[in-house]
C-alpha cells in the first residue's frame, strides 16, 4: 500500500507514572469531559433559577452511576473478551484501560440523576435540560482518551487527516498504518451537537427535557454513520452492527419524546414539589423581594392614615354624627 504522505500520529504513549502511580491519559481525559459538564450545566441551570449547588450534589449521583452504566455496556456487548475461553474476568473491572459504552452511561446516568433530583426535589426535566450541550462536549473530550489509547479507529485510509496507528495493535490489518480518526470524527460531531442544543433552546424556548431529547436524537445520527466506519469487533444483527440498531432506537425514542411534548407550553417547574414557572421560569409569578415585603407591611397602616385624615368622619366626629342622627330620628 502506498505511504500516505499526510496524517495524524498517535501519541507515543498514554501512560505517565508519578511514582508508583499511574497517570492514564483515558481517564484524564474522561475525567476533564465530567469537570467541563459539569460547569456548564451549573451555569445554565443557575440561569434558568435553579439552587446554586444543586446539580453538584445530583452529580455525585450520576457521575458514578454512568461510569458502571457505561462499563456494564461495554462488557454486556463485548463479553467475549472477557467470559469466552482464554478471557479474563478480571480484566472487566480495569475501567481504566478503556471501554465504556455512552449508551450505558445515559441510562444509568439517569438512574443515579434520578436519585439525585428526588434527593434535593427538583425536576429531572429541567436538570437534564440544563446538563444536555455539557454532556455532548463531555464526550468529544472523552472520546480523545481513545486517540491516546489508539483504539476504536476506523477503516484504512490515505486521507491527509487519517490516524496513524502503530502495527499489531487490535483491528490493524498488516502492512496498513493509517485510519480513519473515528474519535476525531465524532468529537466534532458532539460538538456541533451542543452548539446546535443552545442555539435550538434560545431559538424554540425547549423546555420539559425537549433539549435533552435534541441532545440524544441528533448524537445518534452521527454514531450511526461513525458505526459504519469502525472497524473494531462488534456484534452484528441483520448486517448491522449492535451499537447501529441501539442508535436507531434511542433516535425513535427520543423523535417521539419530541413529538409528544411539541405543544406542552405550561410553565417549566425547576422544583420537583414546587408550582408551576417557579424560581424564575417564564410564566412565574413575580418574586417578592425584602423591599416588597416592607411596602406590603406597611400599607394597611397607610391606608388606615389616609382614611383618618381625607376621610368625611374622624374619630372626634363619631358622636356628633351619632347625636345628629338620634336627634333627627326623635323629632316630630
Amino acid at each position: 500500500m502506498e505511504p500516505t504522505l499526510a496524517f495524524i500520529p498517535s501519541p507515543s504513549q498514554g501512560v505517565w507514572h508519578l511514582g508508583p502511580l499511574p497517570i492514564r491519559a483515558y481517564a484524564l481525559c474522561i475525567i476533564a469531559g465530567v469537570i467541563v459538564a459539569v460547569w456548564m450545566g451549573e451555569r445554565r441551570w443557575t440561569a434558568r433559577g435553579g439552587e446554586p449547588g444543586a446539580l453538584l450534589d445530583i452529580a455525585t449521583w450520576a457521575v458514578p452511576f454512568g461510569l458502571v452504566g457505561g462499563r456494564l455496556y461495554h462488557v454486556i456487548t463485548d463479553w467475549q473478551l472477557y467470559f469466552a475461553p482464554g478471557g479474563n474476568p478480571i480484566q472487566a473491572l480495569e475501567i481504566w484501560k478503556g471501554g465504556l459504552g455512552i449508551w450505558g452511561a445515559i441510562a444509568l446516568g439517569a438512574v443515579g440523576a434520578w436519585i439525585g433530583c428526588r434527593r434535593k426535589g427538583v425536576s429531572l426535566a429541567a436538570l437534564a435540560d440544563s446538563v444536555a450541550p455539557g454532556i455532548a462536549i463531555a464526550q468529544a473530550i472523552g472520546r480523545f482518551g481513545n486517540y491516546f489509547n489508539q483504539e476504536l479507529f476506523g477503516r484504512p485510509s490515505k486521507l491527509p487527516w487519517a490516524l496513524e496507528i502503530d502495527p499489531g495493535r487490535p483491528g490493524t490489518i498488516p502492512g496498513v498504518t493509517t485510519y480513519q480518526p473515528t474519535f476525531l470524527y465524532e468529537s466534532l460531531w458532539c460538538i456541533g451537537v451542543a452548539i446546535l442544543v443552545l442555539w435550538a433552546t434560545k431559538r424554540f424556548t425547549l423546555t420539559h427535557g425537549r433539549a435533552f431529547a435534541l441532545y440524544v436524537a441528533s448524537y445518534t445520527v452521527g454514531r450511526a454513520w461513525i458505526e459504519w466506519l469502525r472497524v473494531d469487533p462488534a456484534h452484528h444483527i441483520l448486517g448491522l452492527r449492535l451499537n447501529d440498531w441501539t442508535s436507531l432506537i434511542v433516535f425513535v425514542a427520543a423523535i417521539a419524546y419530541m413529538y409528544v411534548k411539541r405543544n406542552d407550553t405550561s410553565p417549566e417547574r425547576i422544583r420537583a414539589d414546587g408550582p408551576a414557572g417557579d424560581a424564575g421560569e417564564p410564566g412565574a409569578a413575580p418574586e417578592t423581594t425584602p423591599e416588597d415585603a416592607d411596602a406590603e407591611d406597611e400599607k394597611p397602616a397607610d391606608a388606615a392614615e389616609e382614611t383618618t385624615d381625607d376621610g368625611d368622619s374622624g374619630p372626634d366626629d363619631t358622636g356628633k354624627d351619632d347625636a345628629k342622627t338620634a336627634s333627627e330620628t326623635n323629632s316630630p
